[in-house]
């Protein structure tokens, strides 16, 4: 995240681990550190609701008291999506796919606070917000709202100090209006659905899924599209609300849901699908296509230029493709060597794109200000897989049983070219100073097993996590996978 130009963290949504923060210390990044996700009312039959009543007191003291002196934290949330911002959402008798319905689309005025009202809900909030402020005078409050009404009992209550909006991108421009001198930021947004090296074209149709929360979804490809043309319902593509971001002055800035995918909440797939579609960067910490647009908006120092997907595809098909690009005017694009055309982003664009037939080869990209190249990037069509590349992101661990080194494992050609489609099953062997902590391969439908010897590759990438085990000298990985030749790393200890 840090390389992307990733500056904040949102906690989501309950209190971090203590050594989240100390790394938000070390690293520069801001921290908007949450309590609670639920208040009373609850949200599934055994969540916090249950203790609220006796515990949130303490745990909100135990909270502010615990991480008030991290520099990171620059603002409390006391709530994310609470139902107390309605006057009854009867969530307590649905099914979640029904509350959610309610929560994102079935709002009704009689829900909300009435003029000059200071509801229970309201006075919860500010008991809440009040407690924040007691021990910690220095810092705002805010809470991650899914209803934008300014009649939302949590508004109502004029405690938070900041209004955040969780998606609701239609309401934001009303915002200085509803909301008059009051700071805003989106506390959470997108809710893009994407799968590493996955791509369905027309890059430039929409796809929304699931189409509602309460009706039922199945695509065989158990897959999304790495376009950022497939998002939940709720929510926009990424480009969509970085816009609004951009252009808007008084929106101070965007947490996106998510940065990382994570196990559950597998949208909008039901079983085998065990891991979400949500992230930025996928579940084995590959990034993904959309990592790349994040970058070259907010990293003006890095020169950036990435042009997706991969080259190998059907002979005459149609492909759709992009490039995420900064400091530089315009880019062209070369299919073996013949220019396909200069294309530039105008003032609302994040990217730029071409729609080629497919022949294979080469494809190239250069990208140019003022007529001088400012970066290329080539891709070759891959031939068979032929062997095993390591790559370990650190060549020099410390000695003390815990320091990891993350190998990712590459499936390539005789000619060294990614093979984007492979998914051989790999086997490792670790010798000496240290063993295997974990597999993975971000596949979010993978049932294999992360603690294993092996892994299967998904779109031509795995990953093995190496771990010291408390001795010096170095740790000897080798992979294996039939047919290929195998590939190794060493790995020091000191």
């Amino acid at each position: 995240l840090k390389e992307m130009g990733c500056n904040g963290i949102r906690c989501a949504h309950n209190p971090p681990a203590p050594e989240l923060l100390e790394l938000c210390d070390r690293m520069g990044f801001i921290v908007m550190d949450e309590t609670f996700d639920m208040w009373r009312k609850k949200k599934t039959a055994y969540d916090y609701s249950r203790y609220f009543n006796e515990w949130h007191e303490r745990d909100l003291t135990d909270l502010i008291v615990r991480d008030r002196n991290h520099p990171s934290i620059f603002i409390w949330s006391i709530g994310n999506e609470v139902l107390e911002q309605w006057t009854d959402a009867k969530a307590d008798t649905l099914s979640p796919e029904e509350a959610n319905l309610v929560l994102n689309f079935g709002r009704s005025p009689d829900m909300l606070a009435r003029e000059g009202e200071m509801s229970v809900n309201s006075l919860l909030t500010k008991k809440l917000a009040d407690m924040v402020k007691k021990l910690d005078p220095t810092r705002p409050v805010t809470a991650g709202c899914n209803e934008p009404n300014p009649y939302n009992h949590l508004f109502r209550s004029g405690a938070l100090d900041v209004i955040g909006f969780n998606y609701h991108d239609d309401w934001f421009a009303g915002v200085p209006r509803n909301f008059p001198g009051k700071p805003f930021i989106v506390t959470e947004s997108v809710s893009g659905l994407m799968t590493r090296g996955y791509y369905r074209m027309p890059s430039d149709s929409m796809y929304i899924w699931p189409e509602r929360w309460d009706k039922p979804f199945y695509d065989a490809s158990f897959s999304c599209s790495s376009y950022d043309n497939c998002h939940a319902p709720w929510g926009n593509r990424h480009e969509g609300t970085l816009r609004h971001v951009k252009n808007n002055d008084f929106i101070s800035g965007q947490y996106i849901w998510t940065g990382f995918d994570y196990i559950g909440e597998p949208t909008p797939y039901g079983w085998p699908a065990r891991s979400s579609y949500f992230g930025i960067v996928d579940l084995a910490g590959f990034p993904k296509d959309i990592y790349y647009l994040y970058q070259s908006e907010w990293r003006p120092d890095k020169n950036v230029l990435h042009l997706f997907p991969h080259w190998n595809w059907t002979p005459g098909q149609d492909i759709d493709l992009w490039a995420y690009y900064n400091n530089a005017d315009e880019v062209e694009l070369f299919v073996n060597g013949a220019s396909q055309g200069v294309r530039s982003k105008g003032k609302d664009d994040f990217h730029v794109m071409w729609r080629v037939r497919y022949e294979p080869g080469t494809i190239k990209a250069v990208s140019r200000k003022g007529g001088k190249v400012v970066a290329e990037q080539e891709i070759s069509t891959a031939g068979e897989p032929a062997q095993i590349r390591l790559a370990p992101d650190k060549s020099t661990i410390s000695a003390d049983g815990k320091d990891l080194s993350f190998v990712t494992v590459e499936i390539l050609d005789k000619d060294g070219n990614l093979c984007p489609n492979a998914e051989n099953d790999v086997t490792f062997a670790v010798a000496d100073a240290g063993f295997i902590a974990g597999v993975d391969n971000g596949n979010p439908v993978s049932l294999e097993k992360f603690k294993a010897n092996h892994r299967k590759a998904f779109y031509g990438k795995c990953l093995v996590v190496l771990q010291n085990n408390g001795q010096s000298g170095s740790i000897r990985l080798t992979a294996a996978a039939d047919g290929l030749k195998q590939g190794a790393a060493v790995v020091k200890v000191n």
